[in-house]
């Protein structure tokens, strides 16, 4: 998780070294490695910054926009910020509109069903909610068909479900 994220992110190889407690010799390897094997990743990446630089903003799979002012600044340390949003937004911002595009179906699903369940927050890409047991199974698949419908992608989204007497005990 932490090579995926960073490296998406714009790690160096000095800060995967901290995170991963690795050399820098051997945390380069593995960013070297790592878009060898995804080659995808590094052009979607290189595109974004194109992109980016081209119209000075960025936005969502759903078209929220994000404005990216300082993508050429002459400040490297400002730039770079810029560059890793150009990146970030259409990955993380778009993940945020489909999570909370679900969380107002769900809401309306369970009203319109009469359940017991009751949404209390969410934390990333996860939902948590307070079921009734005898609602487990009938929320669970409502989850998992709002969730999973919830935007057509050339990857199908998968849904996860977990249930326990906590968020630790879902886990």
């Amino acid at each position: 998780k932490a090579i995926n994220f960073g490296i998406i992110y714009g790690i160096s190889p000095f800060g995967l070294s901290k995170q991963l407690d690795i050399s820098q010799k051997m945390a380069k390897i593995i960013i070297d490695n790592y878009f060898s094997r995804y080659r995808g990743v590094k052009q979607f990446m290189d595109r974004a910054v194109q992109e980016a630089r081209k119209i000075r903003r960025t936005s969502t799979l759903l078209g929220r926009i994000r404005l990216l002012p300082d993508i050429d600044s002459p400040n490297n340390t400002v730039r770079q910020f810029a560059e890793r949003t150009a990146v970030n937004t259409p990955i993380q911002g778009s993940a945020a509109d489909l999570i909370k595009m679900a969380m107002i179906q769900v809401d309306a699903a369970i009203e319109k069903r009469g359940l017991g369940a009751a949404m209390l927050l969410s934390v990333h890409d996860e939902l948590i909610l307070e079921v009734p047991p005898e609602e487990i199974e009938e929320t669970k698949a409502l989850l998992e068909n709002i969730m999973e419908g919830i935007w057509d992608l050339k990857v199908p989204l998968r849904v996860n479900v977990a249930w326990g007497k906590n968020w630790a005990e879902a886990h």
